[in-house]
């Protein structure tokens, strides 16, 4: 397919349409690869995983395909003996993971009965690492952070940090709650410089602790020191972080060899995870424009039922059929301007080269298309001002280029065939040109405004009219595609509505010669006929439809009806039959019992026996079973509440509830990431029971908790940057690698001021402003060093 139709047609918009459904940057890329193929058996297979896909969506409503991520580049450096880091090495872990989850969902609904051969076969060439999958979920996190649980040495040494951290922790918040040493204090706070804890120490008392200078505030009348008492602490905590450093790269070298080991299967994996995403990105997009799936044929036979342009708001979009290729193998559409038939031509060509690239189409169902070789148009005004050419030029020279390259596998559509130059001319070499598209054996569809052409569908047999219908009592068209009736002249009849005296109308009446006007009677007289058997045929489709699905439900229930009938009687049957046979075996007891008294003799049966006979022989009779209801069992289900612990199925990960944002959906803080999942990927994690309570020493003493976010809206522009500068510090001490300062937009004056000040800021590594979801250019986001 020639790149310059699927512009003219607008292909390029559909996948920057279906790129939106994708949920990885492969998917994206294959999207962004796809063109239409004139190859049958591609065509077939490719809307066969689509179906396949779309089936899948219908019966499980998702699939577990989220957190696919590029590798490549990362695979690139492991074969090149290059070790990856803690990002890459979870990337490559999240792969592993999505493949185990697809194969095991693809898996479960194959044996289920599900019929999806397609993605089954793809399944089978997904190769399992379970045991690397565990080392690097041992080994790092989502945000690429070394565990502890990598090795016992990095736990060893990081246990002595903390003890080492906490001892100097102990020495400096000794000289924060000294009455004597506290006033020198510009803070009562610890903060770090250099990598080392220090306080911060009026100017005029430097000399009384002793120690380290590693900072100074922006005023000069804050120093931050480190106190010659935890010196020697710091030192140890320094020694044991460049060991953690050593460990750490000793972590991930050992963890890529036995990556690198795994590249080209993991590769493999990574390629049709990208496959899978890519097909789930059809069926979704697909599903979102009520899409089908079309019969494919190779006779140039096409019959859309209903089509829609997939372009065109859903609400508002007028559905057409078209046929093309059983009677005729050429369409000429007549009509007024603006009435549609440009959208027909298009929505021919794009459903055209939609179903081609393995897309579903807007249409109903049983609607087929042909696999074409070529789709040409020769749509819209293509004037060249560089190249000095009319419009007349220009399309004539686009058409030249069409008719050199058609041939009996060719789909060509001419939008205003002939326009631009004298009607009669015009009229001429539009006939010609269909003459020599049919000559070639291609199909065309041609739309015009030629009175001339209304006779071609008349005068060749491989030909038919077409017209889109215009109301004249409301002034506008209905879009509605016609075919088999030419458009007919409204003049008379608008000018009419619109007030034109009637005497006028009348001359011009007579001015028009009997033919024209009789073949404008009879478009008219056709409309009507057709019009009034399109309406009958509605009504009898429509009546045929309920009978035949009141039919098949009878059939359903009357089938379903003797199926129960026969279970409960054979049910039945077997209990009365066993119920009779113990009943005369009793019986028979009893009898054989009274028949050995009297042949021993006794000339009398006492009373009481024959009154425990007949007490036999009653509980021998068949009884009437009652069954008393069971119970169900009450299956206690937990209703979610902001707060709840869950854990996402589809993900594997623990994360709390934030809020909800519809009917079955919740926003879900998964560590760093905030994420919408649905009720049913959640599961309700019950909270353990507090055994021990612990004591936290809070270094600011009774204020709140350190945020990721200072808010300086409404703040003093000298008071907002000692805010920034201490807030920094208070941030580096709480661990953060990243905050946000809410400045608003403003006059801009005091964006400006923060951004100025945490550019020179010595402990800022970078800063950004927030993208439109955090915040757009009223925040700031910093990343510490």
């Amino acid at each position: 397919m020639e790149k310059k139709v699927e512009k003219i047609l607008e292909f390029h918009k559909i996948k920057e349409q279906l790129v939106e459904y994708a949920t990885s940057s492969l998917g994206a890329q294959v999207i962004r690869e796809l063109a239409p193929s004139s190859e049958y058996d591609k065509v077939r297979q490719a809307l066969l995983e689509t179906e396949e896909g779309a089936k899948i969506f219908r019966l499980k409503g998702t699939a577990p395909i989220e957190g696919v991520n590029d590798i490549g580049s990362s695979l690139k450096r492991l074969e090149i003996g290059g070790d990856l880091n803690g990002v890459e090495l979870y990337q490559i872990g999240s792969n592993l993971r999505v493949s185990r989850l697809m194969k095991h969902f693809i898996e479960d609904m194959t044996e289920q009965g599900i019929d999806i051969p397609l993605f089954d076969t793809s399944a089978e060439e997904l190769e399992l690492f379970p045991e690397l999958e565990e080392t690097i979920s041992l080994t790092v996190d989502e945000s690429g952070a070394i565990l502890d649980s990598a090795s016992e040495t990095l736990r060893g040494i990081r246990s002595g940090m903390r003890r080492a951290e906490s001892r100097v922790r102990e020495k400096l918040e000794e000289l924060l709650r000294n009455s004597n040493t506290s006033k020198m204090l510009s803070d009562a706070i610890i903060t770090i410089r250099n990598d080392r804890f220090v306080i911060p120490v009026k100017q005029e008392y430097k000399n009384h602790f002793g120690g380290i200078v590693h900072d100074q505030s922006a005023s000069g009348q804050t120093l931050f020191m480190e106190p010659a008492r935890v010196v020697e602490l710091n030192n140890e905590r320094r020694s044991l972080k460049v060991r953690e450093k050593q460990e750490i790269d000793r972590i991930l070298a050992e963890v890529s060899a036995v990556v690198a080991e795994w590249t080209p299967a993991i590769h493999h994996n990574t390629y049709l995870l990208g496959r899978f995403d890519f097909i789930f990105a059809k069926a979704k997009y697909g599903k979102s424009i009520r899409a089908v799936t079309p019969q494919l044929n190779t006779e140039k036979k096409i019959k859309l039922i209903k089509a829609r342009h997939p372009l065109l708001p859903a609400e508002t979009v007028v559905a057409n059929d078209i046929y093309l290729g059983e009677d005729f193998s050429a369409i000429v559409i007549t009509g007024p301007n603006t009435g549609g038939k440009t959208i027909t031509l298009k929505t021919l060509g794009l459903l055209t080269l939609m179903a081609q690239a393995g897309l579903q189409i807007p249409a109903e169902e049983e609607s087929v298309v042909s696999v074409f070789d070529a789709v040409f148009a020769d749509i819209g005004d293509e004037q060249s001002i560089e190249q000095n050419l009319s419009t007349f030029s220009s399309h004539m020279t686009n058409i030249v280029s069409i008719l050199e390259k058609t041939n009996d596998r060719s789909l060509v559509l001419f939008d205003e065939l002939g326009a631009g130059t004298d009607p009669q001319e015009g009229a001429a070499l539009a006939i010609a040109i269909l003459d020599a598209v049919h000559d070639s054996g291609a199909s065309v569809v041609a739309t015009t405004h030629y009175p001339e052409l209304k006779a071609y569908g008349y005068n060749r047999p491989f030909a038919t009219n077409a017209s889109v219908e215009f109301n004249v009592e409301t002034l506008s068209p209905t879009y509605r595609l016609l075919i088999g009736v030419p458009g007919r002249s409204n003049a008379f009849d608008i000018s009419s509505r619109l007030g034109l005296r009637e005497e006028v109308i009348q001359n011009a009446r007579n001015l028009i010669d009997t033919e024209s006007a009789d073949l404008n009677d009879m478009i008219s007289s056709l409309e009507e006929k057709r019009n009034q058997a399109e309406k009958e045929y509605e009504a009898a489709y429509q009546i045929a439809r309920d009978a035949e699905k009141l039919q098949k439900d009878l059939q359903k229930e009357i089938i379903q009806y003797h199926n129960q009938k026969e279970n409960l009687v054979e049910k039945a049957n077997k209990e009365a039959a066993a119920i009779i046979e113990k009943a005369e075996t009793e019986a028979e007891a009893v009898m054989h019992d009274l028949r050995q008294m009297q042949l021993s003799g006794a000339q009398t049966i006492k009373e009481h026996e024959l009154i425990d006979a007949r007490t036999r022989l009653s509980q021998a009779k068949p009884k009437t079973i009652s069954k008393q209801p069971v119970p169900e069992h009450v299956v206690q289900v937990h209703v979610f509440a902001p707060g709840d612990n869950v854990r996402v199925l589809s993900l594997g990960q623990k994360g709390v509830l934030l809020d909800q944002t519809g009917k079955k959906e919740w926003n879900v803080q998964i560590g760093i990431i905030k994420m919408k999942i649905k009720e049913k990927d959640l599961e309700y994690i019950k909270p353990e029971k507090e055994t021990t309570k612990r004591m936290i020493t809070n270094v600011r003493g009774n204020e709140a908790a350190v945020k990721t976010e200072l808010d300086l809206r409404g703040v003093r522009y000298e008071d907002a940057l000692q805010q920034v500068d201490k807030y920094i510090d208070e941030a580096l001490l709480a661990g953060y690698h990243q905050v946000s300062i809410i400045h608003g937009k403003g006059t801009g004056a005091l964006r400006n001021g923060v951004t100025e000040f945490l550019k020179h800021h010595r402990l800022v590594k970078s800063i950004r402003f927030g993208a439109a979801a955090e915040g757009g250019n009223g925040v700031t986001i910093a990343e510490l060093k």
